[in-house]
């Protein structure tokens, strides 16, 4: 890479890289630079290094390794695919990444299966590249780019908030508001690390809903969500006193349709192509059970 220029002196140098690199991610810059493949002066750097005047940065990328995750033959239900991304419906009750006590029967299992030698190697490893993710028990539309520049192009769509995500969800409670937003950080519970919280001193988190129908002691929502918090959705209508139905973490779970884990579907996504610039609006359909539910409590009015 060339000399630092004036104008951009004292800059982060993973944020000089990000400025002169366009398809390379900020978090793989970062990667580079932690493992030593970002040189400065010959020198290994932090990543919070200011660039200086005269400075020669030379940037190593190594190859991608095979990955260990195995390739599982799971069926899947593809809602849209080409040679850059694939959207699936995931269903409920699958994991998405594999991790310890979950080494497989997961989404990228299935992925690696179904996408062969067309995959993301931006992590380091050639595996599928998920930008965005749903719980294990949330269904619903989930997007994974098949090479890196769809994977770089994604993320950055969803970091601008340019991808308008839309879940349907089944809550405890009759909701007085027709449509409301909630407007209140996330960060993780000081009470317990597995679960989210509100915080003063958590990340921005903005939900908007809208009441689809009112079913007495239940209430269906069209969600819409600026950021992606992890549990997002969840933590929001269960702070307002709306928690999700079937949520085992943020209610008590129990409910009196059996349902286990929550009622939460992700049905819409809209978004640009990564590569060719498309504007893109996918839907899924509810899942069975989900369905169910509804119709038993229609059957109630």
């Amino acid at each position: 890479m060339e000399n630092i220029i004036a104008d951009l002196e004292n800059m982060r140098l993973d944020a000089y890289i990000s400025s002169k690199e366009e398809n390379m991610s900020r978090t793989n810059i970062q990667r580079l630079i932690e493992e030593g493949n970002v040189l400065v002066n010959g020198q290994k750097k932090k990543i919070s290094y200011k660039v200086q005047m005269g400075d020669n940065i030379e940037i190593n990328i190594p190859e991608a390794k095979e990955t260990n995750i195995r390739a599982e033959n799971i069926p899947l239900e593809i809602v849209y695919e080409d040679k850059d991304i694939i959207v699936v419906n995931k269903p409920k009750g699958m994991v998405v990444h594999p991790a310890n006590g979950n080494p497989d029967g997961t989404l990228v299992n299935a992925i690696m299966n179904i996408c062969k030698d067309s995959l993301s190697g931006i992590g380091g490893e050639i595996r599928p590249g998920i930008v965005h993710r749903l719980d294990k028990d949330t269904s619903g539309l989930l997007i994974v780019a098949k090479n890196d520049l769809a994977h770089i192009n994604m993320s950055k769509q969803i970091k601008d908030r340019e991808v308008k995500k839309i879940y349907i969800a089944l809550v405890k409670g009759n909701i007085n508001e027709n449509e409301a937003t909630i407007n209140m950080p996330i960060g993780r519970s000081t009470k317990d690390r597995k679960k989210m919280a509100v915080r003063k001193d958590g990340k921005e988190a903005i939900t908007h809903f809208k009441v689809l129908k009112r079913y007495g002691d239940y209430t269906l929502l069209k969600v819409r969500i600026d950021t992606g918090r992890t549990h997002q959705i969840r933590v929001h209508l269960a702070e307002i006193g709306y928690p999700v139905v079937g949520d085992m973490v943020y209610s008590k779970g129990k409910n009196e349709f059996g349902v286990e884990g929550q009622m939460l579907h992700a049905q819409s996504l809209e978004f640009k192509h990564p590569i060719t610039g498309q504007e893109m609006h996918l839907e899924a359909d509810l899942p069975q059970y989900f369905k169910n539910v509804l119709k038993e409590l229609d059957g109630r009015n």
